[in-house]
């Protein structure tokens, strides 16, 4: 969340930073609870500093005083509670401030390309697509996860599955090198983390699977449980950065996404993914946004996968993020606006939310010269199944219905091509 000390200091620019990002926030509304937050906060406070004031026994009259201020204050808390409720709630809706470069645009496909590495794959015969490809190869079972799970749900096969795992083993592999720490982490959070770190777990939009009878929920991404790491912690300056690479499993509903393209495994319910995290400096925080970047790119650079660099326009923006790269991967088997086959599809991104998200989890630093800021926090994808699968499938087919496993994946997967297993 922003600095409310902030938000009051800058009012037109927070409300045309909204509305640059498409967020609906009423700005007036929450001004206006925030007055009545300040005042209700002081007549409070003061009814409390009398209570507190009188000393030794107190005579008829006080009783009858303090009797009447306890339950004036009782009234005033309550209004309190309830208007704080909606404060923090707008509050939580407000996006984050946007870097200077980011391009300012209402429509979200409107991403400037800042870099292409490795032409869009040619063929000299008609490629299948992921979907054909892991049947004749037989590497996905959708029809029996159906019956288990439901739609959207999945059971990975032979060299499918062991191409999970090497590219799990893989991404840990280069951010080990650069650094960071591995840890596997919780599926669940508490909704209170998800909130903190911008993840709306109510309403119908929701992206969250909520776990009846309790506040926990399932998490979309490692970066929630790796956000929430050091929540009311209070680091030191010498500490930082912390670098952190994360494996879990990653569970989204995909409510709203009926109209977007999620043929096969493109767009499922439950993925796995090994998350990069950084809490560092606000100095610091660009640099650190490049290295996370950087590091994507020398992933998917030995993959050997076809992709470009995106920077996200302020309609694609999230609401914690300050600025968000993406990397797209060509896909020959994914239909793009013209109707012919081939197109670009998300697989990584990287986002620096300044200090959104330490914010709200309390989370700071203790400076060389003794002061306290709040930290600034940063998250990228390393390797997110199963876009990478679909991406080594359809751009390293053969003619004969043969796959080419990259040859970093080679020792995990035990061999050089996926072949029929008939033949």
């Amino acid at each position: 969340m922003l600095d409310i000390s902030y938000i009051r200091e800058h009012i037109d620019e927070i409300k045309a930073n909204s509305k640059n990002r498409g967020s609906k926030v009423d700005i007036d509304k929450f001004l206006g609870l925030d007055k009545k937050r300040v005042k209700l906060i002081q007549e409070v406070d003061e009814l409390r500093n009398k209570k507190n004031s009188f000393k030794g026994k107190p005579t008829a009259n006080e009783l009858k005083l303090l009797s009447k201020n306890k339950e004036k204050e009782e009234t005033l808390s309550k209004t309190l509670s309830e208007i704080e409720n909606q404060y923090f709630d707008l509050l939580m809706q407000i996006p984050n401030l946007t870097h200077p470069k980011v391009k300012i645009s209402d429509n979200e496909d409107d991403n400037p390309v800042i870099e292409n590495k490795f032409k869009p794959t040619k063929f000299t015969f008609t490629p299948k697509d992921h979907v054909s490809l892991a049947e004749k190869l037989d590497l996905i079972d959708f029809e029996r996860a159906s019956k288990i799970t439901g739609a959207k749900f999945f059971f990975l096969k032979n060299e499918a599955a062991l191409l999970e795992l090497a590219l799990t083993q893989y991404a840990f592999q280069i951010a080990i090198k650069h650094g960071f720490i591995p840890f596997v982490t919780p599926d669940l959070a508490k909704k209170e983390v998800l909130n903190a770190m911008g993840y709306n777990p109510r309403g119908e939009s929701t992206q969250i699977y909520n776990i009846e009878d309790s506040d926990l929920s399932l998490i979309g991404t490692a970066e929630v449980t790796m956000g929430g790491y050091h929540k009311d912690e209070i680091l030191k300056e010498l500490e930082l950065p912390k670098k952190y690479v994360a494996l879990s499993h990653c569970f989204r509903t995909e409510a709203g996404s009926y109209s977007k393209f999620s043929k096969g495994i493109f767009r499922v319910h439950q993925f796995t993914k090994v998350e990069m995290f950084i809490y560092t400096t606000p100095g610091e925080s660009e640099k650190a946004h490049q290295e996370i970047l950087e590091i994507e790119k020398e992933i998917f650079d030995s993959l050997k996968i076809p992709y470009r660099v995106i920077d996200h326009c302020t309609a694609d923006l999230g609401s914690p993020a300050y600025r968000t790269f993406d990397l797209e991967a060509w896909m020959p088997g994914k239909p793009n606006k013209n109707g012919s086959m081939g197109d670009w599809a998300e697989i990584t991104s990287t986002s620096n939310c300044t200090d959104y998200q330490s914010r709200a989890l309390n989370i700071k630093y203790l400076s060389k010269n003794g002061t306290k800021n709040f930290v600034h926090t940063l998250n990228g994808t390393a390797i997110a199944m199963t876009r990478p699968i679909i991406a080594i499938l359809e751009n390293n087919q053969q003619k004969d219905g043969s796959v080419l496993i990259p040859e970093v994946l080679q020792k995990v997967v035990g061999r050089a091509k996926i072949e029929r297993k008939d033949k």
